[in-house]
C-alpha cells in the first residue's frame, strides 16, 4: 500500500486529506508541521509528502528542503492559500526547492488525487 504523508497546521483540512486519501486506499500518516513531518518520515517512510507551505516551527519550504536533502526521490506536493500574501511567490519557490506538484487553497479533490497517481504512477488506487 502506499503512504503518503499529509502536513498541515489546519486540523480541519488535514483530517479531510487524510480521510480522503484513506477511503482511496492509501495508508496515511500526518503531521501538524514540518519538524513532526521529519520525525515521521524517518520512523517509517512515506512515498508522497503533501505539505502546506505556511505552518508554525518548521514551515513548508523548509520542509520541502529538509526532504530533498534526506530523500533525493521523495515525491512532494506543495500547497498554501491563496488569500495570503506572497502565495504565488511561495508557490514558485516550492518548484525550486523539489516540489513536484503545486496547489492554491482551496483546491479540488479530484484534481489532488489525479496528482498523487500521476507522481507514484499508481493507476489502480
Amino acid at each position: 500500500m502506499r503512504q503518503i504523508l499529509i502536513v498541515d497546521d489546519d486540523d480541519t483540512l488535514r483530517e479531510v486529506l487524510v480521510e480522503y486519501f484513506e477511503s482511496m486506499g492509501y495508508g496515511v500518516m500526518e503531521a501538524s508541521n514540518g519538524r513532526i513531518a521529519l520525525e515521521k518520515q524517518m520512523q517509517h517512510p512515506a512515498d508522497l509528502v503533501i505539505t502546506d507551505l505556511i505552518m508554525p516551527e518548521e514551515n513548508g519550504l523548509e520542509t520541502i528542503l529538509e526532504f530533498q536533502r534526506r530523500y533525493p526521490s521523495l515525491k512532494i506536493i506543495a500547497m498554501t492559500g491563496s488569500g495570503h500574501f506572497g502565495a504565488l511567490e511561495d508557490l514558485n519557490t516550492a518548484t525550486i526547492l523539489g516540489a513536484d506538484r503545486t496547489f492554491s487553497k482551496p483546491f479540488h479533490l479530484e484534481d489532488m488525487l489525479r496528482a498523487v497517481k500521476e507522481l507514484l504512477n499508481d493507476s489502480a488506487s
